[in-house]
């Protein structure tokens, strides 16, 4: 009889491996967090939109992570002292997310629903555990440095977003700069999947009071760094995205009367937003004047395409960004992470 080491036919006697298992086997890559949403809902986060080629998604969030995991570092006011885990435990009991690479072909019955198999593990004293079941790879301290991100689950394709917990206070301007920088610098390899990398400073539900409130803030500590400009007019743009959702897609019945929802939401007419928007940072910066070729400020609006939130509940992620992390043509937005991204597949 023939065996696979005699040289016979060794197809029958390899394990058949799903493109799932495949996958799984080569990228690690945290669940959803499906909490996420309705935190989103209620309360402020600030975290990174990242736009990446179509039906690319994992990919793009394994990239990702690897780049933010050498950037992301945590606050700790100065003391050595505290540990990465230390700072991202809320609760007084270290967390620590292992991927398995073992059991990254156990699949739950839905077919494929969650993006990794995972396992919680803590010590009873705070500590690292140390029975992980993860190999020691350079992906997987990139996943324990982005521990305190959350990966939440949208209903868009080309899109991933990452957020902190509420009340965690990140500089996510700075290190999306020092990204661009990095890549500018050629110190860091050009993403093959990411396209851009917006960092969100704040989020809220779309409406008027709640994004005035958030764009003024945003505005009065971008400007605490430009006191030498207090005597000369600031020149701002305003972007708006709003991801291909429009009003004809947060009906909840069908009798719904055309026009209802432009007023329930009429944040979501571009010319409306614009106007609230320039109207706080005119409330902050009473000289301030709208200049779309050369802007020193730049306030750009994101609309969330959340997952498993109510119908007609819609979230934006707010930033006051530099003159050095925009771009104006051919529209206003984030730079690119490379300068190819135009000729990719997908939107970005």
């Amino acid at each position: 009889m023939g065996s696979a080491d005699d040289g016979g036919d060794e197809g029958p006697t390899k394990t058949v491996m799903t493109p799932w298992e495949q996958h799984s086997a080569v990228i690690s890559i945290p669940r959803f967090d499906y909490n996420a949403p309705a935190s989103l809902l209620h309360h402020s986060h600030s975290g990174f939109l990242i736009t990446c080629t179509i039906k690319r998604e994992k990919s793009a969030t394994k990239e990702a992570m690897a780049i933010l995991g050498k950037f992301c570092r945590p606050k700790n006011n100065g003391d050595p002292s505290h540990s990465e885990s230390e700072i991202s435990d809320e609760g007084g009991i270290a967390k620590r997310r292992k991927v398995c690479s073992e059991e990254s072909g156990v699949e739950s019955a839905n077919g494929g629903g969650s993006e990794s198999v995972t396992i919680e593990s803590k010590d009873e004293n705070g500590g690292h555990p140390q029975d992980a079941c993860s190999t020691p790879k350079e992906e997987d301290a990139d996943v324990d440095r982005n521990s305190l991100l959350s990966l939440v689950k949208l209903i868009r394709s080309g899109l991933v977003l990452f957020t902190f917990p509420k009340g965690h206070s990140t500089d996510t301007v700075s290190i999306v700069s020092e990204i661009i920088q990095s890549l500018k610098s050629g110190s860091q390899s050009p993403p093959q999947w990411c396209h851009r990398i917006f960092p969100i400073q704040a989020t809220c539900n779309l409406n008027e009071q709640a994004l005035q409130t958030v764009v003024q803030n945003l505005v009065l500590e971008f400007m605490k760094d430009k006191q030498e400009r207090a005597n000369q007019p600031i020149k701002f743009a305003v972007g708006y995205n709003r991801r291909g959702i429009e009003e004809a897609e947060l009906k909840t019945s069908k009798h719904t009367l055309q026009g209802s929802k432009s007023d329930k939401f009429p944040l979501l007419d571009r010319n409306k937003c614009f106007e609230v928007v320039a109207g706080a940072v005119k409330g902050v910066i009473s000289d301030s004047v709208v200049d779309l070729k050369t802007p020193e400020l730049c306030v750009l609006v994101e609309l969330l395409p959340l997952s498993a939130v109510p119908s007609g509940s819609l979230v934006v992620a707010v930033s006051v960004l530099p003159e050095n992390l925009i771009t104006t043509k051919p529209r206003l937005c984030v730079k690119a992470l490379a300068p190819d991204t135009k000729t990719r597949n997908g939107k970005n």
